[in-house]
């Protein structure tokens, strides 16, 4: 896998993009998994970042 980015200033999202770095250690079959989780995650930090506003 590619280099992860740079931290984004956001420690929740930093965190949720760290977790993407496991998948080269997974088989493929459990990929979608983990993005599902990545996808979920972002969401609720999107949704918290809405309502603090």
């Amino acid at each position: 896998m590619s280099e992860l980015p740079e931290e984004t200033g956001d420690e929740r999202v930093d965190a949720i993009v760290a977790g993407l770095g496991r998948l080269g250690e997974l088989p493929v079959s459990e990929h979608v998994q983990v993005f599902d989780e990545a996808f979920s995650g972002l969401e609720s930090v999107l949704a918290t970042a809405v309502e603090e506003q």
